[in-house]
């Protein structure tokens, strides 16, 4: 089965327990997931997400909204100047 074959028979409940499977590191029966299952079980609930879901409700979303509503700043890759200040000796 390829990649795009099974995101394309994923459902909700495939999703879950893959989603599950990821956060526990293993399997609903207890096996350990392996690091290729991990990673390919990760790729497949983040591609299922970006089809599937809202953007709010996708994994890895980080709202910007603050508590009153407003929103933070939009890039916090902007540079700040630092002053190190030391012993003027």
């Amino acid at each position: 089965m390829t990649f795009e074959e099974l995101l394309k028979s994923m459902n909700p409940e495939v999703h879950a327990s893959m989603k599950r499977a990821v956060e526990l590191g293993k399997w609903p029966d207890g096996r350990k997931l392996s690091e290729e299952e991990r990673k390919a079980c990760m790729q497949a609930v983040i591609a299922y997400d970006a089809e599937h879901l809202p953007e709010e409700e996708r994994v890895g979303y980080i709202s910007r909204k603050k508590a009153d509503g407003s929103n933070h700043s939009p890039s916090q890759s902007t540079e700040d100047i630092v002053k190190i200040l030391g012993n003027d000796t």
